[in-house]
């Protein structure tokens, strides 16, 4: 660490206090009421309150230090902290974090955001703060809007570009209609693609654009795209590039099975995680992607919760994945043949019969006894199957 001209006046004084990914790192072990939000709150309150004391501190330190005819001489203030954060906002935290990140400036806590999320303030809002972040931290931008539309992107996005470390953008419930397109929606798509495309460093996207590096990370789930959709995807420059493929709740019987084994042949030397959970999949849809899976050389998580599949097509599945090395976790769904019929007066149809699950499960662990593959875990609930972040790849 680069030593200062106070160094020699305070020489073990704290310079950099790195607080990110907190909940993370400490997860199961904070108070259930320390939330994110609330976590920002009090830290940005612990800022000001400290700004606020310095002129005090300052006045205490130089009377504390005579020079030698007696007059008191002023000692340099001790170097302030740089204290590294991921900051979340919202209506009740917006006043304080304001006023957190104007004072830290010229303060003894000075915050660096890493990760800025802001939920349902006012663009004018979201701006003031942007400007007051440290440019060269922030690496994710998460912002959800309340019917912001297309207009109020086009006045947010310009202000991103001063971030060169931002990897990650987020515009969740931002309203922007692309069913019913206008001349003038048509013309504020293109300019909001072309701001996206002025940020060099990007590299999550929860919506396409052109950008001038291919993305590595693409939720689409439930996003009703057709084979069209999935046919672009795999010739973009973005296929070859991607980690991590959420297309969770698309229905592969609607013409999406032959798009989709393109794209993962276009995403097989790269792919770690794959999502297609809830996609209507049956065992001759399987039985088809089973060849291209097995070239994804790279992958680590597979989700194929929710789709009608038997016990024989997932313990295919099993034995022709184990060859993948990396590959982590399997979340698997309740095989179809592990129902039973429930009588015409029940409210359910049918249920899962315990015995034949159980049944299932056991052949299924005596594979991975078989092939030693310790490290491969295969689970049928979602539970502790959290979805991997961009910045886990």
């Amino acid at each position: 660490m680069a030593t200062t001209s106070n160094s020699s006046i305070h020489p073990h004084s704290l310079r950099v206090l790195d607080m990110t990914r907190l909940s993370d790192s400490v997860s199961g072990c904070t108070p259930a009421a320390l939330t994110n939000w609330s976590s920002t709150e009090a830290l940005a309150k612990a800022c000001v309150e400290v700004s606020k004391h310095q002129p005090e501190c300052q006045s205490r330190g130089s009377k504390r230090h005579k020079g030698s005819s007696g007059a008191a001489t002023a000692t340099p203030w001790a170097p302030g902290v740089d204290v590294h954060a991921d900051l979340v906002v919202n209506r009740r935290s917006y006043g304080i974090l304001r006023d957190a990140l104007q004072a830290g400036a010229t303060g003894p806590l000075r915050l660096k955001c890493h990760e800025f999320k802001a939920k349902y303030i006012s663009a004018y809002e979201i701006l003031t703060l942007l400007k007051s972040l440290d440019p060269s931290c922030v690496r994710r931008v998460d912002l959800r809007f309340r019917n912001l539309g297309l207009s109020g992107l086009l006045v947010i996005l310009p202000h991103l570009a001063r971030f060169p470390e931002l990897r990650s953008l987020k515009l969740q419930h931002s309203k922007v209609d692309v069913r019913h397109l206008t001349t003038e929606s048509d013309i504020r798509i293109l300019c909001v693609a072309r701001k996206l495309g002025m940020l060099p460093s990007l590299r999550e996207l929860n919506l396409g654009s052109d950008l001038q590096a291919p993305l590595e990370s693409l939720e689409l789930a439930f996003c009703s795209l057709v084979p069209a959709d999935l046919a672009f995807l795999s010739q973009s420059f973005h296929a070859p590039a991607l980690k991590r493929l959420d297309l969770s709740g698309h229905d592969i019987s609607q013409g999406l099975l032959e798009p989709l084994q393109l794209l993962l042949e276009e995403t097989s030397a790269s792919l770690l995680y794959l999502d297609l959970m809830e996609c209507r999949m049956a065992d001759s849809h399987l039985k088809a992607l089973l060849p291209t899976l097995r070239r994804c050389s790279r992958l680590r998580f597979l989700g194929l919760y929710g789709n009608s599949l038997s016990t024989a097509v997932l313990k295919d599945l099993l034995q022709k994945t184990l060859e993948l090395p990396d590959l982590h976790k399997v979340l698997y769904p309740l095989p179809v043949d592990c129902y039973k019929v429930e009588p015409p007066e029940s409210r359910r149809n049918f249920v899962k019969d315990k015995e034949l699950f159980e049944a299932a499960k056991a052949e299924f662990s005596q594979i991975l006894a078989n092939s030693k593959r310790i490290d491969l875990i295969w689970t049928y609930t979602p539970l502790g199957c959290r979805a991997l972040d961009y910045f886990s790849l």
